[in-house]
Formats: C-alpha cells, sequence, structure tokens
C-alpha cells in the first residue's frame, strides 16, 4: 500500500451528531457544482447542529477498518430522516426475469443482462410485453455476485462488464438488427486482467458526457488493492471506447480514474456534468459520491464521513451516507434534477436533489423487493429493475420485474 502523505492513525467514521458533513471540490470546478457542495456543506452542517440521526454492502463482511462506530439504524448519516412520500403508481414493463443486473438501450430497445445466465434479453420499450433472447454471452463464469453484470451502449456497439474464469473482463460487440431483432456480432475484449472473487467485483458500465467509458471494479475481497493506484481493483476506470488510456487520466498510462472503493455500483452525470457514484460500504455506511479524477474515496482506511474532515486526511467523504440495512445501493440514474438510487437490502428507491444533496426521501418501501437498477429510457421515462432471484431475495410472483415508474419523483407525482 502506498504511503500517506500523512502518518497518522486510522480514522473514525462520524457516529451520529458530530461536526460538519465535509464536501470535496467539486468535480471538473465547474461554477454550478462548486456552489452545489457549498449549499450541501451549509445544509448537513445545520443539520448536524439541529439533531441526532443516522446501508448495508449486498455482500459478506470482511474485517471492518480498525477505527468504526456502529450505524445508527433508522436515520440517514447526515443527521436527519429520510422523508417518505406516497408511493407513485408502477407499470409492469417485463416480468419472469432471472437474476437480473443492467438495462442499457439501443435506440428504442432495451437490453438486460441476466448474471447467472449470461444471457441478453431484448425489450421493445414501445412493445414492452415482448421479450426475446438476443445472445448469450460465451465465457462468463457465474458464481456469488460474479456474472455478466453491466451493460452499456454506444453508437453500434454494446459493452459489457463480466467475470470470466480468471478475471473479470469488458468486451465490446457490434450490434445489428436482424429480421428478428438484435443481433450481436464477435466481440472484442478491450480489458481484461480485473481481479475476480465471488463478491465485490463491482461490474457498471457508463459512458460519461465527455465520450469515455467508466467502469466500477470492486476490491475483489483485497482490501488493500484499493489504496494501490498499480491495481485496478478498488477504483472506478476510465477508458477510450476502444479500451485505450485516455491522454487526460488523472495517472499516468493507468485506467484508474478514482480509486480507495471497496465495491462502487452505480454511475451518473447530471447537467452540468458532475459524476456521482453509489457504493456498498461494510458495517457502517454506504455512500453517494461525487466522483472527482485523481481522488481517493479512503476504503479501507475509512468508511463514510470521517471525523476530521476529508482536508485533514486526504481522502473524500461521501456527500450522503446510510446505515446499510437502509440501503445497499445499486444502480443509479438522474431524471428531472433529482438522483435516483435503487437499493437491494434496504428495498427502496432513494431520491437525493442534486441541488440539495443533503436530502433523501424514499419510495416504494418493501413494495417491490430488492432494487438492482434504475434508468432512464431514451424517450425520459423511469424503469426500475428488481432482484430478487439472485439467491438473497424473496421473489413474488412474476419476478424478475421491470417496472415503470413517474419521471419526476422530484415533484412528487403522484
Amino acid at each position: 500500500m502506498p504511503t500517506r502523505e500523512h502518518d497518522r492513525p486510522l480514522l473514525h467514521k462520524v457516529p451520529p451528531c458530530t461536526g460538519p458533513h465535509h464536501l470535496a471540490a467539486q468535480f471538473g470546478d465547474r461554477p454550478a457544482a462548486t456552489a452545489r457542495r457549498r449549499a450541501a456543506m451549509a445544509m448537513t452542517l445545520m443539520l448536524a447542529l439541529s439533531g441526532c440521526g443516522s446501508d448495508q454492502g449486498d455482500t459478506p463482511h470482511a474485517d471492518s477498518p480498525s477505527a468504526s462506530s456502529a450505524a445508527p439504524s433508522s436515520q440517514n448519516g447526515n443527521g436527519a430522516d429520510d422523508d417518505s412520500r406516497l408511493d407513485a403508481e408502477s407499470e409492469v414493463v417485463a416480468q419472469n426475469l432471472e437474476a437480473p443486473w443492467s438495462i442499457a438501450f439501443y435506440e428504442e430497445t432495451a437490453l438486460v443482462s441476466e448474471r447467472d445466465s449470461a444471457r441478453i434479453l431484448e425489450i421493445d420499450s414501445q412493445r414492452p410485453a415482448d421479450v426475446r433472447e438476443a445472445a448469450t454471452v460465451a465465457g462468463v463464469s457465474a458464481s456469488g455476485e460474479g456474472g455478466l453484470l453491466g451493460l452499456s451502449v454506444r453508437g453500434d456497439s454494446l459493452y459489457a462488464y463480466f467475470t470470466a474464469e480468471s478475471d473479470n473482463r469488458i468486451q465490446r460487440f457490434p450490434i445489428t438488427r436482424g429480421s428478428d431483432g438484435i443481433e450481436l456480432g464477435s466481440p472484442e475484449t478491450i480489458v481484461d486482467g480485473i481481479a475476480k472473487a465471488g463478491f465485490h467485483n463491482g461490474g457498471r458500465l457508463a459512458f460519461g458526457p465527455d465520450g469515455m467509458l467508466y467502469a466500477t471494479v470492486g476490491d475483489a475481497g483485497d482490501q488493500s488493492a484499493a489504496q494501490d493506484r498499480e491495481s485496478l481493483s478498488g477504483s472506478i476506470l476510465r477508458m477510450k471506447p476502444d479500451g485505450s488510456v485516455p491522454e487526460d487520466n488523472p495517472f499516468d498510462d493507468s485506467l484508474v480514474y478514482s480509486y480507495g472503493h471497496r465495491n462502487p455500483q452505480g454511475l451518473a452525470w447530471d447537467e452540468d456534468g458532475t459524476m456521482y457514484a453509489s457504493e456498498f460500504g461494510q458495517d457502517t455506511w454506504d455512500e453517494l459520491n461525487i466522483i472527482e479524477g485523481g481522488g481517493n474515496y479512503g476504503w479501507p482506511e475509512i468508511e463514510g464521513i470521517s471525523e476530521g474532515g476529508a482536508d485533514d486526511d486526504d481522502f473524500i467523504d461521501p456527500i450522503q451516507q446510510w446505515s446499510p440495512d437502509q440501503a445497499s445501493p445499486s444502480g443509479i440514474a438522474i431524471s428531472h434534477d433529482t438522483i435516483l438510487i435503487a437499493n437491494l437490502r434496504g428495498q427502496v428507491l432513494r431520491t437525493v436533489p442534486s441541488a440539495d444533496v443533503a436530502k433523501s426521501e424514499v419510495s416504494y418501501s418493501g413494495e417491490f423487493g430488492r432494487l438492482r437498477d434504475v434508468v432512464t429510457t431514451p424517450s425520459g421515462e423511469v424503469w426500475i429493475l428488481t432482484n430478487n432471484t439472485d439467491g438473497r431475495g424473496d421473489p413474488a410472483d412474476g419476478d424478475d420485474r421491470i417496472l415503470r415508474i413517474p419521471s419526476d419523483l422530484s415533484a412528487g407525482s403522484r
């Protein structure tokens, strides 16, 4: 592990009612984004001074960081309760999926990955009852949390992140439309050698507004690797569409964009280019982070918001944290200036206004079980993906499902 700039003991997580919420410099140094961070800092300070209050990673627990505090069970880590709302109406788009993991769109067609079967399913968003198997990805080795994970589309190419026999890798497939629907051509491996394990594989793929492909990578059970910039583990990667290293990446000749992550899951950008990521914590805090190029997010030295503040320990603090039993945050999306977060163990859809990231609300509490992903469709709809058939949920009739919900939850649509 590289030596830290300050030789200090490992830091405590912030217990309820301690100190302000430290917010690091904004990605891209954008004025609007910087103002947002300052507003969030002020809001969190006010919450921390006004009252006490408070998700579990979707994985088995290894050893905790050496300094820890017990996570509160009913409130978020900023000192305020999540607000709840009346659940808006929902509509089933597709059902009877098997351990689905990710949704991506090619034009109006949804492509859905199934973790264990390695199938890619095709769903026409205009005729959602029609579900067709478009392809099965060869070489997937599904075990534990590994298998066919994230999908992303750019132009006429589909990108897939999956667990193979010896590693995690990213492949690119050409897309064509045949007489029966989507067809995938021969794959090209653009990144391989990513450490695999039965848990903490990361796996989310997303193209950013800069045209680069981003991938979340877990620590694969090797906590120290998250602080090793020579390792791809415990990081968010940034690459050109062909898998090569962009010239403006923060570390020379490295795909690593940010590091110090335990098991990052969701990726999304708002209109000003601010990049958000959700992350499974361990026993104390799950996180929502703003991602900066070159940023160190602290794992395994710290989990959640640091007691001394990020300026004191060289780590970037999350903008929100939740106790694991409330969250286990997976896929995220942004709709109408609101960050939407699918939660597995918490079994809720959490919303965070991007203009005031110290606030959050929850919807659909327990209604659909575990939620793996949330996406916006090309027409602006919001779909959520359940995840009750992966061995950790309690499947209901029709599980797993894709559901359509109102797109403007920020305005309280019902």
